[in-house]
């Protein structure tokens, strides 16, 4: 029986929005018709294809880093890759979404998120903290950022290996439960990542992950193998060799040889004239090449901004605790006690006593003795994850 060749109604409104209709099953992660076949809008550069096959690679990495997270089976399938606009995105999306930021910084700097249906959140968040019918307060953000922090880090190190672009990084997921139309998503045409994601509780869970134009178009570029791109590092103008040329600094111009230091008209630098040799490329002498200074990258450094915002509650004083254990008794055994009475720990003999700050848990230690004072010994910074599950939902 042949169509007599009326558009339907979601046809008409994907036409009008610039998305080619079949695009729709992409975004709702069905299986109607393979990302490959789907050409996105002429005005789009990025590649589908690339992007489906590098994030598809990485669902068996995920799958693996959320299982240990949550403790349950998790499988991450697809995704389906397509492009969509601001409003034919929305428009698919339940009315309350949980948005994750994660912004990449520099390599392929620009727009990043997820989004995921409040119900799929609220699964995550109650796997996470092993409790039922979770809120989904700050707290709850927290360990969705946390997850979603434990997903972009995966990311990084494939993208890192298939590009070889070494300066990818991101920004800490911030995690919202906010209406669609309020999440902060990219202007113009964006890339969708469409997941599924079975929980093993039965229900049918989506992902959305979404980068915007220019991350999509250079990831997919240097997938390809078109290296790092021009805008890797914000704010660093590279000329000649790499080294940034700082105008106003007065940094020094030097020669082939000792000679005098002279001003710059225009630039407020002085430079050296050499013995009477003309620079390169401005007729005056040749550039002294130096090896480039870099930071040691073990040691974390913080910017004038952030240490002046430590450095004001740097001499506030923090409860710290160590605990030997803990038991639970009945209240008719509590008012039974008397002395002599031996309480059992949950702790066994030469475990590892737990060190808590603000009674929040962050080290393990052995217990010593120091002249005639008990002490601990830090034997275990205890890992996020452990933080997390201690954030009082034990």
């Amino acid at each position: 029986m042949m169509s007599d060749g009326a558009l339907s109604q979601d046809e008409i409104d994907a036409l009008l929005s610039g998305v080619d209709s079949s695009s729709l099953a992409g975004l709702s992660g069905g299986h109607s018709a393979p990302a490959a076949t789907m050409a996105p809008p002429a005005h789009v550069n990025f590649d589908s294809n690339a992007l489906q096959t590098f994030f598809a690679s990485t669902t068996n990495a995920l799958s693996a880093n959320l299982s240990a997270l949550t403790g349950a089976t998790v499988a991450l399938t697809g995704p389906q890759v397509n492009a969509f606009n601001r409003d034919t995105f929305i428009s698919q999306l339940p009315d309350m979404v949980t948005a994750i930021t994660a912004n990449y910084t520099s390599g392929f700097p620009g727009e990043h998120l997820f989004i995921l249906p409040e119900t799929s959140s609220r699964a995550i968040a109650s796997l996470m903290t092993k409790e039922d019918n979770i809120a989904l307060d700050d707290m709850a953000m927290s360990v969705i950022g946390e997850v979603v922090s434990q997903m972009v880090g995966t990311q990084i190190t494939a993208m890192t290996d298939k590009t070889g672009n070494k300066s990818i990084a991101a920004a800490s997921p911030m995690a919202a439960n906010v209406p669609k139309a309020t999440a902060a998503l990219p202007s113009g045409d964006f890339a969708v990542m469409a997941y599924n994601l079975n929980l093993g509780d039965g229900q049918s869970h989506k992902m959305w992950e979404i980068l915007g134009s220019t991350p999509a178009t250079d990831i997919s570029h240097g997938l390809a193998g078109g290296g790092v791109p021009k805008n890797a590092n914000p704010g660093m103008q590279q000329q000649g060799m790499g080294m940034p040329m700082q105008q106003g600094m007065g940094m020094p111009m030097q020669g082939m040889g000792m000679g005098m230091q002279m001003p710059m008209q225009g630039m407020g630098m002085p430079m050296q004239q050499g013995m009477g040799m003309p620079m390169q490329g401005m007729g005056l002498g040749a550039a002294n090449v130096q090896q480039v200074q870099f930071p040691n990258l073990m040691q974390p450094r913080l910017g004038a901004h952030e240490a002046g915002n430590i450095g004001l509650i740097m001499d506030v004083s923090m409860e710290m605790t160590v605990e030997l254990g803990r038991t639970r008794k009945l209240i008719k055994e509590i008012l039974g006690m008397g002395e002599g009475t031996i309480i059992e720990l949950d702790k066994l003999a030469g475990e590892p006593v737990d060190i808590l700050v603000n009674h929040k848990l962050i080290a393990k230690g052995e217990v010593v003795v120091i002249d005639e004072n008990f002490g601990v010994r830090v034997t275990e910074i205890v890992s996020p994850m452990e933080r997390i599950n201690d954030m009082g939902y034990n």
